[in-house]
Protein backbone atom coordinates (compact mmCIF):
# COMPACT_ATOMS: atom_id res chain seq x y z
CA UNK A 1 0.00 0.00 0.00
CA UNK A 2 0.97 3.56 -0.46
CA UNK A 3 2.23 5.66 2.06
CA UNK A 4 1.46 9.38 1.19
CA UNK A 5 3.64 12.33 2.52
CA UNK A 6 3.50 16.25 1.99
CA UNK A 7 6.02 18.96 1.06
CA UNK A 8 4.46 21.68 2.39
CA UNK A 9 7.03 24.10 0.51
CA UNK A 10 6.55 22.40 -2.94
CA UNK A 11 4.10 25.25 -3.78
CA UNK A 12 2.05 22.12 -4.81
CA UNK A 13 -1.24 22.04 -4.00
CA UNK A 14 -1.94 18.76 -1.84
CA UNK A 15 -4.31 17.41 -3.95
CA UNK A 16 -2.07 17.46 -6.53
CA UNK A 17 1.05 15.54 -4.43
CA UNK A 18 -1.14 13.09 -3.91
CA UNK A 19 -1.47 12.29 -7.19
CA UNK A 20 1.32 12.67 -8.24
CA UNK A 21 2.59 10.23 -5.83
CA UNK A 22 0.07 7.50 -7.39
CA UNK A 23 1.37 8.04 -10.24
CA UNK A 24 4.65 7.67 -9.53
CA UNK A 25 4.46 4.69 -7.91
CA UNK A 26 2.20 2.99 -11.04
CA UNK A 27 4.86 4.06 -13.05
CA UNK A 28 7.90 2.25 -10.82
CA UNK A 29 5.28 -0.70 -10.62
CA UNK A 30 4.55 -0.42 -6.69
CA UNK A 31 1.04 -0.12 -6.98
CA UNK A 32 -0.63 -2.20 -9.83
CA UNK A 33 -4.20 -2.67 -11.36
CA UNK A 34 -6.41 -4.00 -7.92
CA UNK A 35 -4.65 -2.68 -5.21
CA UNK A 36 -6.54 -0.40 -2.83
CA UNK A 37 -5.52 2.88 -2.07
CA UNK A 38 -5.33 4.10 1.38
CA UNK A 39 -9.31 5.10 2.91
CA UNK A 40 -10.01 9.10 2.73
CA UNK A 41 -10.08 9.46 6.72
CA UNK A 42 -6.64 7.00 6.82
CA UNK A 43 -5.05 9.67 4.79
CA UNK A 44 -7.02 12.61 6.46
CA UNK A 45 -5.49 11.09 9.80
CA UNK A 46 -2.11 10.56 8.25
CA UNK A 47 -1.61 13.38 6.81
CA UNK A 48 -3.80 15.72 8.78
CA UNK A 49 -5.59 17.78 6.29
CA UNK A 50 -8.80 18.13 4.81
CA UNK A 51 -10.83 15.11 3.40
CA UNK A 52 -12.24 16.82 0.59
CA UNK A 53 -8.63 16.85 -0.34
CA UNK A 54 -8.49 13.29 -0.93
CA UNK A 55 -11.04 12.82 -2.20
CA UNK A 56 -10.47 15.98 -4.61
CA UNK A 57 -7.28 13.56 -5.88
CA UNK A 58 -9.17 10.57 -5.78
CA UNK A 59 -11.67 11.74 -8.39
CA UNK A 60 -8.91 13.13 -10.36
CA UNK A 61 -7.37 9.84 -10.72
CA UNK A 62 -10.61 8.43 -11.73
CA UNK A 63 -10.88 10.69 -14.15
CA UNK A 64 -7.64 9.93 -15.91
CA UNK A 65 -8.87 6.45 -15.74
CA UNK A 66 -6.25 5.51 -13.33
CA UNK A 67 -8.89 4.24 -10.48
CA UNK A 68 -11.83 3.28 -9.40
CA UNK A 69 -14.25 4.40 -6.49
CA UNK A 70 -16.17 0.84 -5.06
CA UNK A 71 -18.82 1.77 -3.17
CA UNK A 72 -18.16 0.63 0.90
CA UNK A 73 -15.20 -0.88 -0.46
CA UNK A 74 -13.18 1.83 -1.39
CA UNK A 75 -11.12 2.96 -3.83
CA UNK A 76 -8.31 0.76 -6.62
CA UNK A 77 -6.53 0.83 -8.82
CA UNK A 78 -7.62 -0.05 -12.38
CA UNK A 79 -4.42 0.57 -14.57
CA UNK A 80 -1.11 1.07 -14.25
CA UNK A 81 1.74 3.13 -16.13
CA UNK A 82 4.55 2.90 -18.60
CA UNK A 83 5.17 -0.76 -20.32
CA UNK A 84 8.31 -1.95 -19.19
CA UNK A 85 8.41 -5.14 -17.59
CA UNK A 86 9.35 -5.60 -13.99
CA UNK A 87 12.77 -7.12 -14.95
CA UNK A 88 13.44 -4.18 -17.17
CA UNK A 89 12.30 -1.69 -14.58
CA UNK A 90 14.79 -3.69 -12.16
CA UNK A 91 17.48 -3.61 -14.66
CA UNK A 92 17.35 0.02 -15.54
CA UNK A 93 17.04 1.30 -12.42
CA UNK A 94 20.25 -0.72 -11.06
CA UNK A 95 22.23 1.11 -13.99
CA UNK A 96 20.85 4.49 -13.52
CA UNK A 97 21.83 3.67 -9.71
CA UNK A 98 25.26 3.00 -11.09
CA UNK A 99 25.38 6.05 -13.03
CA UNK A 100 24.42 8.44 -10.08
CA UNK A 101 27.12 7.03 -7.64
CA UNK A 102 29.49 7.84 -10.68
CA UNK A 103 28.34 11.03 -11.00
CA UNK A 104 28.34 11.73 -6.91
CA UNK A 105 32.20 10.36 -7.25
CA UNK A 106 33.06 12.42 -10.06
CA UNK A 107 31.73 15.67 -6.87
CA UNK A 108 28.47 16.34 -9.17
CA UNK A 109 26.00 17.67 -6.50
CA UNK A 110 22.24 16.88 -6.80
CA UNK A 111 21.48 20.11 -8.63
CA UNK A 112 24.38 19.15 -10.92
CA UNK A 113 23.44 15.50 -11.62
CA UNK A 114 19.35 16.48 -12.77
CA UNK A 115 21.37 19.21 -14.88
CA UNK A 116 22.59 16.34 -16.51
CA UNK A 117 19.68 14.17 -16.49
CA UNK A 118 17.32 16.37 -17.78
CA UNK A 119 19.91 17.37 -20.59
CA UNK A 120 20.12 13.99 -21.36
CA UNK A 121 16.45 13.43 -21.34
CA UNK A 122 15.15 16.42 -23.28
CA UNK A 123 18.06 15.74 -25.84
CA UNK A 124 16.45 11.85 -26.43
CA UNK A 125 13.23 13.03 -27.13
CA UNK A 126 14.00 15.94 -29.25
CA UNK A 127 15.91 13.39 -31.25
CA UNK A 128 12.62 11.02 -31.45
CA UNK A 129 10.02 13.45 -32.59
CA UNK A 130 12.27 14.98 -34.99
Amino acid sequence: MIVFYLDRGSGVSTYLQLVHQVKHALRLGLLRPGDQLPTAKEVVTQLAINPNTVLKAYRELERDGLAEGRPGQGTFIRRSLGEASASDRARLSEELSAWVNAARRARLDQEDIEALFASALNASFRRETA
